[in-house]
């Protein structure tokens, strides 16, 4: 009996509309209208951006008046869902118009398929001029695009490399400022006017770690930025993933996320003014010696400050951008998009970052102004997705619409009306464990009241009533009351994994993974003969050494070997003719390590969120041969060897996720490891580097080291 009710149940739920829109019945519904030219499409897009800190979806804390102005002219969507909220994931969704298990990139340290299908190709087809601008953050080269110049990895906040058309170019200044210009300066001199355009102008803010620009480093000094009302929240109503993640204010933020230390490639103004404004905070902060709640308090309103001011600049130069359609005539026919990779927590349960299916990481802020089309001002509470970008930029621009994708576009709902069987329910799949902020694999549905969510790796499930418990402090998974509720939600999720050919096993299930402990002795690479063709040698200690004038660090194969969750072994024969440089580095400032001299000083760092190094306590002879190795091993420690010897060790945790930035030989390029303080490029002479994964034996040591 008490089955056959909750098959009852499930059918009236599905009758009642449960169930997604089909793609074909969609793609009849009711086209724009196709007046005059067809429309230009420009998507503003940020990293990390949180909806809570937006003044359109009713922030507390602060104000975006540009972004607002969108709002008001446009249609503002209340329940933007994400279908794996972490960078890199959601940016290949929005290319491809699938889910991350069929495009290939469910988790960040991957490299996107760039031959695959995408929007910008198909836009390309139907006579639209493409470009992309800013952060890519997929590691691979742009293509669909006509025009790109992107960030190199995460990228910093001042001073960006960028790879302009796949050739490497540096700009002075901050990034935010910078994007846009490089995006005005395409708007008016770079593009043909006679074809309508496709322009992704994407920014790194206001990603971790969260620096603003000079003009704003002082904004919000004085005030007291409200708290979330779940700053403390001890997560008793959840079960094992929220209690063992590591991405609490409490905990998880580090020296360079609060501004105890300044920048790495600030110019001698830019350190000026950072210090004028940062000191003064610092040595407040000393004096104070806070500790527990207090401690908190002060760690979060440093953080949400800094998160605030990087907003603050971003909107000001959409600002500029809206300002330039306005007085170049290109507002009325273009259409202009808003929105971030994902959410945030902005202190939420103690928290930042994103990955959960959680309400605060699974929603993303997106307002879309189509002027003649949308009706300003108008909201919208439907489940909507970053998988239906690009089936609505394709529809938008009047282009055929690939049947593989699995977005709905979102014009019907642009111009004023829902079809009667839009989605009532939406599915998400996070992939990211192990690594950094230790969140949990899990997938799950949600729709306008419920959200079940699976934790598969531990068979956890947690049920929320969003209606009675909006906050998600107390999972009703297991109560009898919503014992109806949850058999519903089950028979739902499955059919969407179904629907969405989601594999029973995740794309990585067969993919050897060596436990930390368990990685045996393997070369990886090795400074050989062959590396040097083309290059500056010298006379080595036994054959010919890789000479490095200062600026020519390289990056040998494999470029991006994945070093998460290994034990490492790595170092060389060096010979320096200054103190200072970097002789073998992976990764930025996430996930990484790097073997460097600091004034003659060997060091190794690793970092896995925070930063750990670990110093010797003798110097290197400039001019004079030595062996510098270092060890990340299994009993969670690094030590560092010069000439064979150990002469340093401390603790530290493995390197959690694959680092986007490749391997470098004889500097750090891209996204830095470490706060190097002088020129992170070697100069002097290299040989006979390696890359190990495992803790070679004492006898290989020996051997490698002797003289």
């Amino acid at each position: 009996m008490k089955n056959r009710c909750i098959f009852n149940t499930c059918l009236a739920l599905l009758a009642a509309g449960l169930c997604l829109t089909s793609p074909a019945r969609l793609r009849a519904a009711q086209k724009p209208p196709r007046t005059g030219s067809r429309p230009n499409i420009l998507f503003i897009f940020t990293d990390d951006h949180a909806y809570q800190a937006i003044s359109a979806y009713g922030s507390r804390i602060n104000r975006t008046p540009h972004i607002d102005r969108l709002a008001q002219e446009g249609m503002l969507f209340r329940n933007c869902c994400v279908t794996n909220s972490i960078c890199g994931p959601c940016r290949a969704v929005i290319q491809t118009g699938l889910y991350n298990h069929l495009n290939g990139f469910y988790r960040n340290g991957l490299k996107f398929d760039g031959s695959q299908q995408t929007f910008p190709k198909l836009l390309q087809q139907t006579g639209y001029q493409t470009a992309v601008i800013g952060k890519w953050h997929l590691a691979s080269t742009p293509t669909g695009y006509d025009y790109s110049e992107v960030l190199i990895g995460q990228g910093p906040y001042y001073n960006p490399p960028m790879l302009k058309n796949g050739r490497r170019v540096q700009h002075t200044g901050y990034t935010t400022d910078i994007v846009t210009d490089l995006a005005l300066d395409w708007l008016k001199s770079k593009r043909d006017t006679d074809k309508p355009f496709l322009l992704m102008c994407q920014h790194k803010a206001p990603h971790r770690n969260w620096q603003p620009a000079a003009r704003h480093l002082s904004r919000y000094d004085g005030q007291n930025i409200a708290e979330p009302a779940t700053l403390f929240d001890d997560y008793a109503g959840r079960g094992t993933p929220a209690r063992t993640q590591d991405m609490t204010i409490a905990k998880t933020l580090n020296a360079s996320d609060l501004k105890l230390t300044a920048p790495r490639n600030l110019t001698p103004e830019q350190r000026r003014l950072w210090d004028t404004a940062y000191q003064p905070k610092n040595s407040a902060f000393a004096a104070a010696q806070l500790k527990g709640r207090d401690l908190i308090r002060w760690k979060y309103q440093r953080y949400i400050k800094d998160y605030l001011r990087c907003i603050a600049a971003v909107d000001e130069n959409i600002g500029r951008v809206l300002k330039y359609l306005d007085e170049s005539g290109l507002a009325q026919n273009t259409v202009v998009v808003y929105s971030s990779d994902q959410g945030f927590y902005l202190g939420e349960h103690g928290w930042f970052d994103k990955r959960w299916m959680y309400e605060e990481s699974l929603k993303t802020p997106l307002i879309v102004r189509w002027p003649g089309v949308t009706k300003p001002g108008t909201r919208n509470k439907q489940l909507v997705s970053n998988l239906d970008f690009a089936e609505t930029f394709l529809d938008i621009a009047g282009a055929e619409v690939p049947s593989n994708m699995q977005g709905h576009s979102l014009v019907p709902l642009l111009q004023g009306h829902t079809p009667g069987d839009w989605r009532k329910s939406f599915y998400y799949h996070y992939y990211e464990f192990p690594a950094v902020h230790s969140v949990r694999r899990h997938y799950g549905v949600r729709t306008q009241r419920h959200k079940l969510i699976h934790f598969y790796n531990l068979d956890e499930w947690e049920l929320y009533d969003l209606d009675q418990d909006p906050q998600e402090l107390n999972s009703v998974y297991g109560q009898a009351a919503y014992a109806e509720t949850t058999a519903a939600l089950k028979t739902e999720l499955q059919r969407l994994r179904k629907e969405f050919r989601v594999p029973e096993k995740d794309p990585d299930a067969g993919r050897v993974r060596l436990k930390f402990r368990d990685v045996p002795p393997k070369l990886i690479w090795r400074l050989q003969t062959r590396d040097l063709a083309g290059r500056s040698t010298a006379p080595g200690r036994k054959a010919r050494a890789l000479k490095f004038p200062g600026n020519q660090p390289i990056s040998p194969e494999p470029s991006r070997p994945d070093c998460s969750m290994k034990t490492l072994t790595v170092g060389g024969w060096c010979k320096p003719s200054g103190g200072h440089g970097v002789l073998i580095a992976q990764g930025g400032e996430s996930q990484g390590y790097s073997l460097f001299l600091r004034d003659g000083i060997p060091t190794f760092a690793v970092r896995n969120g925070s930063l750990v190094t670990l110093k010797s306590p003798e110097t290197i002879p400039i001019g004079e041969w030595a062996h510098v190795a270092a060890v990340l091993d299994h009993h969670k420690q690094i030590k560092l060897f010069v000439n064979g010897r150990q002469v340093a060790t401390r603790s530290a945790q493995p390197i959690g996720a694959r680092p986007f930035d490749a391997l470098s030989i004889g500097g750090d390029s891209g996204s830095q490891v470490a706060p190097y303080g002088t020129p992170a490029q070697f100069t002097g002479l290299l040989e006979d580097v390696r890359l190990y994964w495992g803790m070679l034996p004492a006898p290989e040591l020996a051997k490698w080291s002797a003289r």
